[in-house]
């Protein structure tokens, strides 16, 4: 069947016509007359009808038109799409553009950073990357944009903000980093998120390395301790700041040879005058045990700051010779998790001054004991073999003592001291929280902890080969950036009541494209069914897919 236009008493009609052979001779058959060829076309009913044809048969229009040498275009549509739209309701491409607004940059800043952004939620890499991926995506307003604009958005993102203390705009400035133009777009993204309701009285801290291909800029890149397993290169530390819903508030970026527990306090006393918050007892900084020595301590304190941080129990000796020992009972709390009942329990112990929580997950302590019987069994058998190579292994040494040379046995004293760790968390605090209150907050950390987890890949910038402090800051940055988008589109699935993979959202989100067909002297923009993650994304963000089939040029 076919379209044919027919006229008739000076009039053109719209036909719906079938051929069908009769012995040697083709007939056409009308199978409907749509009505008049200009009433249609004017009225808009002919497009309806042709895009509403083309989304049962857009797949065999693309291989039509490939099989006719047609010109073919696939671009990538999903990010841009859901990206973009949280993008400017967070209030990151409004914040960046007032900043950016006060000097002729002579290109699209804005843009720039939010490419780089996108390509860091989608994958990560380098800017040059960044630069050859955005030729596979459909995103508004990047055509001019050339990789030294990428260099030189990043550059303005870090770059140090003018004058000095006296004039306020360097007032706050830690050891480490002077106050940059990222500083400014973290406060105000806060800014346009604070109500009368917003409070910053609980705060978390996470910290992790990034090492770098090239020397690490004029200060940053230093050699330290790899969380990335590579002393062999040149590193930073990068910190970042959540609220106590786990909503990202600021970052700071480190040399590489400092340590986590010499960056809490000037992070945290920089973080209190930014963010307006008063000087006694209005923020509790929760951490992990990495943060935690006894000049920290004092520091804080010092401030008047409240803190929660984890303590290392068996190698505290405090902790592990008197905390430990108190024979005091353990307050029950039952939490459901996912279905499944967990047994906490949590009390107070004060020795010399100081404060420690005390907790305990029963099911942990369950676990934590038969993985010991295990190892024991098969430390057992192995020591029976004669294997001395077991030795070397610091799950198994922990458990053996020495006979005589090189003669080993299982201490059966080491294993029952070990099971006194079953199930065990320690904290120290300066709060008066209930034992049970302390404890879940502290809980909330490791929540955080696995969000940070989770976003690593946005911290994967690396290779970073910038060589100057201000465009690895900038780079840097915009996977902090990264992580506000990532956390906004999973608070809003959440929101939803769903529950969605990020790595399902990333692929089906990839995999939502447009195809730009040539067909019959006219170019037309096809587009593919989304997938059940990429649907989820584009509701949680509010978003619409643009039709089936649309004109290229209404894109």
């Amino acid at each position: 069947m076919y379209f044919r236009k027919k006229s008739s008493g000076g009039r053109v009609y719209l036909q719906i016509v079938a051929s069908r052979r009769e012995g040697d001779r083709v007939r056409q058959q009308v199978i409907a007359t749509l009505g008049r060829w200009d009433e249609l076309e004017a009225s808009g009913q002919l497009e309806r009808l042709l895009r509403s044809g083309a989304r049962l048969t857009a797949k065999a229009l693309v291989v039509g038109a490939a099989r006719q040498d047609a010109a073919v275009a696939v671009r990538r549509i999903g990010p841009a799409l859901v990206f973009e739209r949280l993008w400017q309701e967070s209030g990151c491409r409004a914040v960046i553009e007032e900043l950016a607004g006060g000097r002729k940059h002579g290109f699209a800043l804005e843009r720039a950073v939010f490419l780089t952004v996108l390509h860091r939620l989608m994958g990560g890499g380098s800017d040059r990357a960044a630069a050859r991926w955005r030729e596979d995506h459909r995103i508004a307003g990047v055509e001019g944009l050339e990789l030294h604009h990428l260099y030189r958005a990043m550059a303005w993102l870090g770059e140090a903000l003018p004058g000095g203390e006296q004039d306020g705009e360097q007032d706050g400035r830690t050891p480490f980093a002077p106050r940059c133009t990222k500083d400014l777009v973290e406060e105000r993204l806060f800014a346009r998120r604070r109500d009368l309701f917003s409070r910053l009285d609980l705060v978390f801290m996470d910290t992790t390395s990034l090492y770098f291909e090239g020397a690490g800029g004029e200060t940053l890149g230093r050699h330290g301790y790899s969380k990335d397993h590579r002393p062999d290169l040149r590193q930073l530390i990068l910190a970042v700041v959540l609220d106590g819903e786990g909503r990202p508030v600021c970052s700071e970026i480190w040399p590489g040879n400092t340590a986590d527990v010499g960056g809490l306090v000037p992070v945290i006393e920089r973080f209190r005058r930014r963010f307006s918050i008063g000087p006694i007892g209005q923020v509790c900084i929760v951490a992990d045990r990495g943060m935690i020595s006894a000049e920290t301590i004092a520091g804080l304190e010092a401030r008047e700051l409240l803190y929660l941080l984890g303590v290392r129990e068996r190698s505290d000796k405090l902790v592990r010779e008197r905390v430990l020992a108190d024979q005091a009972p353990f307050v029950p709390l039952v939490i459901d998790k996912r279905g499944k009942e967990i047994d906490y329990g949590a009390k107070a112990v004060e020795l010399a001054g100081r404060r420690y929580i005390v907790c305990r997950n029963q099911q942990q302590a369950e676990k934590d004991a038969a993985d010991r019987t295990a190892i024991v069994a098969a430390l057992e058998r192995q020591l029976g073999r004669g294997d001395k190579a077991l030795v070397g292994n610091s799950g198994y040494r922990r458990f053996l003592k020495t006979l005589g040379k090189d003669r080993f046995a299982v201490d059966p004293a080491k294993v029952e001291d070990d099971a006194r760790f079953d199930g065990i968390f320690v904290l120290r605090t300066n709060t008066d929280l209930d034992p049970l209150q302390a404890m879940l907050r502290y809980k909330q950390l490791w929540t955080v902890e696995a969000t940070f987890r989770t976003a690593k890949t946005l911290f994967a910038t690396r290779p970073i080969f910038h060589k100057r402090d201000q465009t690895i800051r900038g780079h840097v940055f915009c996977s902090f950036l990264a992580l506000v988008l990532k956390t906004e589109l999973e608070s809003r699935i959440e929101a939803l009541g769903r529950e969605g993979s990020w790595t399902e959202i990333l692929a089906d989100l990839n995999s939502l494209t447009e195809t730009e067909i040539d067909q019959d002297g006219k170019r037309f923009l096809l587009r593919s069914a989304p997938r059940p993650a990429a649907s989820l994304a584009l509701k949680a963000a509010g978003v619409a897919p643009p039709p089936t089939v649309r004109p290229a040029q209404a894109c």
